[in-house]
């Protein structure tokens, strides 16, 4: 499986981007999808995840009720719409895909190259 993370960039305090995920299939190891983050000198710690056959969804703390994950089934696509951008959600964002519903980064299997998200303040 392969996974292809977009729509990073730089934008301002409070403001809005939406990453995308493209799985080159979907199947039992990508049955969840996790969305992830590391910021520079940081350890990747986990932002949400996605339960892909009915959209049951995990957030981290720090990320509810400004970050919504959603899946397309028809495109094997999970987005992560971020609102209310702050400065430290500055990070690498990585998609993750695998086999059981975690915050953990080591239950996933499969993971993209990443999308930088800089937020100036």
């Amino acid at each position: 499986v392969q996974l292809q993370a977009s729509g990073g960039g730089l934008v301002q305090a409070g403001g809005s981007l939406k990453l995308s995920c493209v799985a080159s299939e979907q199947n039992t190891h990508t049955s969840y999808m996790g969305w992830f983050r590391q910021a520079p000198g940081k350890e990747r710690v986990f932002v949400a995840a996605i339960r892909w056959r009915d959209q049951k969804a995990l957030y981290a703390d720090s990320v509810k009720g400004r970050f919504s994950i959603s899946r397309d089934n028809n495109k094997n696509t999970v987005y992560l719409q971020m609102n209310s951008l702050k400065p430290e959600d500055t990070a690498v964002y990585h998609c993750a895909g695998g086999p059981t519903f975690a915050t953990e980064s080591r239950s996933y299997e499969h993971w993209g190259q990443g999308t930088q998200v800089t937020v100036s303040s």
